[in-house]
């Protein structure tokens, strides 16, 4: 089974159905635990405490140049210390496959943040 990192995102667009809960569930248990959905489950959202000034900065560069390689843009939200992400598939206002996907991208970026 391939795993979710190794996968490549499919371009935001309309036309694909949401996934069913029972399969985002089991999407997201492949990812860093803190990842979680919003209340109406339609995102995923992470929040980071960073205990460096610049860090935050850091990462959300790294996740750009990824969601530009990725053609797959999160909302990224930077406060002293912190980063929020948040991931959807805009088009459809909802969570597809590639929203894991891209996830699982910015968990390895995390680890090499050691965070």
């Amino acid at each position: 089974m391939t795993s979710l990192n190794e996968k490549t995102c499919i371009p935001c667009q309309g036309g694909f159905p949401p996934l069913p809960m029972d399969e985002k569930i089991q999407l997201k248990d492949q990812l860093d635990p803190r990842w979680s959905f919003t209340n109406d489950k339609k995102r995923l959202s992470l929040e980071l405490a960073c205990d460096k000034f610049n860090q935050p900065m850091a990462i959300a560069n790294e996740i750009a140049k990824v969601a530009d390689e990725q053609w797959h843009h999160p909302d990224l939200f930077i406060s002293f210390g912190k980063l929020k992400v948040d991931l959807w598939t805009h088009k459809i206002d909802d969570l597809v496959e590639s929203d894991f996907i891209f996830a699982s991208k910015i968990d390895q970026i995390l680890k090499s943040h050691k965070l």
